[in-house]
């Protein structure tokens, strides 16, 4: 007997770890976002630019930003050529190469702007995706603090813009100058010690997550995950001794210690807003506020010694000075030692977004959201290819990351657009009906012929038509085609009797209004007039 043969396998679909998919509602609400931050960036002048997914790997530097393994960083294959290409980690290696080889046809400075995709290599796990979207603007050959004070109060702006209110945010600015100014005092200077450098620089990144003793650990010998020895994974440290890991604690941490401004009991004024300052007994010592030019006087005593350093704390005093005059206060644009950003290519102000709102989740766990976006200067990136000094600075927003924080306080919707108006079809011959649906094209009215099955019942595609999120459809049977006619079903208010309560004369006064004939002449005026009075807006 023979063999019976074998069922063909099925296919099992699945979505690759790190990744996700995306539907209407979450696409409509980032068209939204990004229109909104695409409007404040032109308005400072930045004009748009876009770059491949992919660039050649050597281009992309030696910056890759997995922590857990930095010769992976990236997803890289190699062309028919046999050279290596890697899919892009960031939206700014690609500007510096862009800039690089149109230099000459460029005006400088070069102002642009970019969003898209980016890709990561990484571990994938909660909140971290190997694919998210940014949002970047640059100005390129701009050498002076100006520039980085721009891109401070561009974030600031956009921040607003997108409906978080001032004291819901700070940009927070740093110099890593002035790290680099530590880092040198402990013998960490030089390219020798490029390695240990960053290794200290995503340590010090981790002071939101971790303690200080764990935080000693990765400036140290390294850390386990389990907290003990032989227990999870293991990150190697930078290799410290003690007191060297102290110094740049000291220093990350001396935000917390920062001088505040005694104010009383004063009302908010051009400076920001008092923070109220309560004793252990819970009795009030009036109000304080940070103070920029005292924040950077405090750290010119403790780190201004070394010359480096010195340097990065006047740009800093430079650039609290230009937010000032153009009356942006601490509340909005403040210096922050603690702000490092984990990247090499860092050469001077560095700058965090960071969110200040406490929220809820769906499940009613708190949510606090930090940083959203940042960026700085990279004097090294564009020189790279040019083999000259080429100033850069730039600022990059989280899309994805941002876009989950504004739809939790609610300043972008949940509910997927409106879908199409759907037109039914009755019978074999759909040509009346596409001309139906043509018309509605015509003006500007978004419809679409129901394409299943012909011999689907007027309820089965009425339910398609609700699946779709329509505003109405549109019922030309054999009768009302013999007669010149249309029914017009408004799904919307269709939707609002279903949940009306028990009264009877309201419910049949909306009935009658929830579908209505008008002749086929005018159906789009009275298409148009429904979707006015139900506020449907596709944009």
């Amino acid at each position: 007997m023979a063999d019976k043969p074998k069922k063909p396998q099925k296919l099992r679909a699945r979505l690759p770890r790190g990744l996700a998919d995306r539907g209407p509602a979450e696409i409509a609400a980032t068209r939204a976002m990004v229109e909104k931050i695409r409007e404040v960036y032109e308005r400072y002048g930045f004009e748009p630019v876009e770059t491949p997914a992919f660039e050649y790997t050597d281009a992309l530097g030696k910056f890759l930003p997995d922590q857990d393994r930095p010769n992976e960083g990236v997803f890289s294959l190699q062309d028919d050529d046999e050279q290596w290409i890697s899919l892009r980690y960031d939206l700014t290696a690609p500007l510096a190469r862009y800039v690089a080889e149109n230099f000459d046809a460029l005006p400088k400075p070069y102002r642009s702007y970019r969003f898209g995709w980016v890709f990561r290599n990484e571990k994938p796990g909660p909140g971290r995706f190997r694919q998210f979207m940014q949002f970047d603007a640059d100005t390129v050959g701009a050498p002076t603090a100006a520039a980085d004070a721009e891109m401070c109060m561009m974030a600031a702006d956009t921040m607003e813009a997108l409906g978080i209110p001032r004291g819901s945010y700070v940009v927070k600015v740093n110099n890593r100058k002035v790290l680099d100014g530590v880092l040198e005092s402990i013998g960490l200077g030089g390219d020798e010690n490029a390695g240990r450098r960053l290794t200290v620089l995503r340590a010090i990144d981790k002071l939101d997550k971790f303690s200080k003793e764990e935080v000693a650990k990765l400036l140290g010998p390294g850390r386990w995950d389990g907290g003990e020895e032989g227990k999870g994974d293991f990150t190697k440290g930078a290799g410290l001794g003690d007191a060297e890991a102290k110094l740049v604690i000291e220093y990350a941490e001396s935000q917390q210690l920062m001088p505040l401004e005694y104010v009383g009991n004063e009302q908010p004024g051009d400076r920001g807003k008092p923070m109220p300052f309560v004793h252990a007994d819970g009795t009030s010592a009036g109000s304080y506020r940070f103070n920029n030019e005292k924040t950077i006087e405090s750290l010119l005593e403790k780190f201004g010694s070394n010359s480096v350093a010195r340097q990065g704390l006047n740009e800093l005093s430079n650039i609290a000075e230009l937010a000032r005059s153009a009356g942006y206060t601490e509340d909005q644009i403040r210096i922050d030692p603690s702000v490092v950003r984990g990247l090499e290519y860092y050469t001077g102000p560095v700058y965090e977004v960071e969110l200040l709102l406490d929220t809820k989740d769906e499940k009613g766990r708190s949510v606090r959201f930090g940083s959203v976006g940042g960026g700085g200067r990279y004097d090294g990136l564009v020189s790279r290819f040019r083999g000259e000094p080429v100033p850069a600075t730039g600022f990059s927003i989280g899309v994805s990351r941002l876009q989950a924080a504004l739809t939790l306080i609610g300043q972008l919707g949940k509910k997927p657009q409106p879908g199409p108006v759907v037109v039914t079809v009755f019978g074999g011959d759909i040509a009346g009906y596409q001309k139906m649906v043509a018309t509605l094209r015509s003006a500007g009215i978004r419809a679409e012929l129901y394409l299943g099955n012909p011999k689907h019942s007027l309820g089965q595609q009425m339910k398609y038509a609700d699946k779709r999120n329509s505003p109405c459809a549109i019922i030309q049977g054999s009768d009302e085609k013999a007669q010149g006619i249309v029914q017009i079903k408004d799904l919307i208010l269709g939707a609002e009797l279903a949940s009306l309560e028990k009264d009877r004369d309201e419910y049949l006064k909306k009935q009658a209004e929830a579908q209505f004939s008008c002749s086929e002449d005018e159906l789009v005026a009275k298409v148009q007039d429904l979707l006015q009075r139900r506020g449907v807006n596709w944009s």
